[in-house]
């Protein structure tokens, strides 16, 4: 029977499912016939706009007459921001309960990032239950919300993870108010392998921009194995050229740390500081302060382009790639898991499941057969 890959991938900032098979005129056809099937030139690939049950309508149009392989695809959450509108307006007096909660929570000093989270969650939550007064609200309105709209909507484990988080700890927070957020099935997030880029790929990737601060950057997030935060976060007092270091400040639970800094980075980052003077962060916008998450994503994603890479690069799979190729170097995994601020080594032992040179060692027992 034919067959066809079915793969995440991105035009433009849309999710798409992307269909790839060895040429045939045949199959060419029918797959065209599939409803809102397109080819993208550029890409030379067929595609489908992504949606939640479009997976399940592939394999009812194909099935019986081509296997489909979608061992590489990944069910995409979508973000809170997108589905805003399938609710009706969030009540101003929960409104300036949340507001609340979020002031509580900078206090206990969360992440901007986590307060963002926990806030648009509870936003959806409540405008789910029609601005139900939060007095009423019952560990039953939590069983619905899961039911018909978490699982209805089929969005991952870990997004109803990030709900349930939520809807828990602003309970917790408001006195006099009970209920029970553990009614609900916390299912155990997907054990998911981390994206690994080859070094040829990854010396494309940072050889594309022709701008030297997006280079500079994207070179910081590769081999000091950064977090996309923790390069925006990063100031010139930081570096410590004498003892070629980077003291990496206040990174994911408010941990400090020290990484290598290669010599031939801090060449290029003496080059960027000529050139662009900063005067807090070393990466800032054109108007000053920090540069935004969201244009070195974009700066990733044109390199990434420009350098012929057919794959949904994101920067944290620079920091996995950078990861790997130390555990394929022979670099003891206990000292990659302090480059990388990990708290628990079984975190970092992902990586021994990647790694190109641990698996070449494994002798298949097919070759201790005469055969």
């Amino acid at each position: 029977m034919k067959k066809i890959f079915i793969k995440n991938g991105t035009i433009g900032k849309s999710q798409m499912i992307f269909l790839e098979f060895t040429y045939d005129f045949e199959l060419k056809e029918l797959v065209k016939t599939f409803p809102g099937m397109d080819w993208k030139k550029e890409l030379k690939v067929w595609y489908v706009p992504y949606s939640d049950n479009k997976l399940s309508e592939l394999l009812e149009f194909f099935k019986g007459k081509v296997w489909l392989d979608y061992s590489q695809f990944k069910k995409v959450a979508i973000p809170v921001e997108k589905i805003k509108n399938d609710l009706s307006p969030l009540d101003s007096g929960i409104g300036e309960e949340i507001i609340k909660f979020e002031q509580w929570m900078r206090n206990k000093r969360y992440s901007e990032s986590s307060i963002k989270t926990y806030r648009d969650a509870l936003s959806v939550f409540f405008r789910f239950l029609e601005n139900k007064p939060i007095a009423e609200v019952e560990s039953s309105d939590l069983e619905k919300f899961n039911t018909e709209y978490i699982i209805a909507k089929e969005y991952s484990s870990s997004y109803q993870n990030q709900f349930v988080n939520a809807v828990k700890l602003f309970f917790a927070n408001r006195k006099g108010i009970k209920i029970d957020p553990d009614i609900i099935y916390r299912p155990k997030r997907e054990k998911a392998l981390p994206n690994v880029l080859s070094k040829e790929e990854v010396g494309r990737i940072l050889n594309a921009p022709t701008n030297l601060k997006h280079r500079t950057m994207l070179m910081f997030l590769y081999a000091c194995g950064l977090r996309r935060g923790e390069v925006l976060a990063l100031k010139f007092e930081h570096i410590q050229r004498q003892r070629g270091l980077l003291l990496v400040k206040n990174a994911k639970r408010k941990k400090d740390r020290v990484v290598p800094l290669p010599g031939s980075l801090i060449k290029f980052l003496e080059s960027y500081y000529k050139a662009y003077k900063p005067k807090e962060y070393i990466f800032e916008g054109q108007k000053g302060g920090r540069y935004s998450e969201k244009s070195l994503a974009e700066v990733l994603k044109n390199a990434v382009e420009k350098a012929g890479i057919k794959k949904p690069v994101t920067p944290h799979w620079l920091r996995h790639s950078y990861a790997t190729h130390l555990l394929e170097r022979g670099t003891d995994l206990r000292y990659i898991q302090e480059l990388l601020g990990h708290d628990s080594s079984r975190t970092t032992e992902v990586y021994t499941h990647v790694s190109q040179k641990s698996l070449q060692q494994i002798r298949s027992p097919l070759e201790d057969l005469d055969i």
